[in-house]
């Protein structure tokens, strides 16, 4: 997760953290040192001495390479463990690599219904100027278009296992609702592109996508 995020651009550590549910300060810290030591990441104390900002060696790079195709090999053949069916972490990954070019120009709010956890889950997606973000809590705002989805076939038609038919066609169909009439983006499962992001509205418990 740590190789992943770096190369999808997450900079300093506080970005890193966010998109590795689960880790600790404490591990990422000693990954992260890890990581520098074998010369696969490198860091560079931030313009204010506050923090560092960590990028992939071109090393770091390869081994990313390595990563895709082991992710690859394991969304072929096997099967995502309950635990790992995390339906943040596949919008936040799936986030990250939008088609910018199929994005309209302006401002759309996208909600996130999950189902089929412990607890239901709701987040929303704020799009603009081919910028993204997520919230946890409702950032004030129209929404544009709201998606209910059974949080295992949504985790598993990201990676790859199921087609977007048996997603939406299975006893807890994923399915898409338009608030109002207006051109929306094309949400089909993109290929991996870096992402660049600028200034976006804030909301409480959001996470930059960086």
């Amino acid at each position: 997760m740590i190789i992943r995020n770096l190369y999808l651009g997450c900079g300093n550590f506080t970005e890193i953290l966010e998109g590795a549910p689960g880790l600790s300060r404490t591990l990422l810290s000693q990954r992260l040192k890890q990581l520098e030591r074998l010369g696969v990441v490198e860091s560079a104390p931030k313009p204010d001495r506050r923090g560092h900002h960590y990028k992939l060696t071109s090393a770091g790079h390869d081994l990313f390479t390595v990563c895709q195709s082991l992710g690859a090999w394991g969304a072929r053949w096997l099967e995502i463990a309950p635990e790992n069916l995390d339906p943040f972490v596949a919008l936040w990954s799936m986030c990250n690599a939008l088609r910018r070019d199929r994005l309209p120009d302006r401002r759309v709010v996208i909600r996130f219904d999950f189902t089929g956890r412990p607890r239901r889950e709701r987040y929303w997606l704020l799009i603009e100027l081919g910028d993204t973000e997520i919230c946890k809590t409702y950032p004030g705002l129209d929404e544009d278009l709201y998606i209910t989805a059974e949080s295992e076939a949504f985790v598993k038609w990201h990676a790859g296992q199921l087609t977007w038919t048996q997603a939406t066609g299975g006893p807890h169909p994923t399915r898409r609702h338009a608030v109002a009439d207006k051109s929306l983006p094309n949400l089909e499962r993109p290929q991996h592109v870096r992402a660049h992001q600028a200034s976006l509205p804030r909301c409480s418990g959001a996470h930059r996508l960086k």
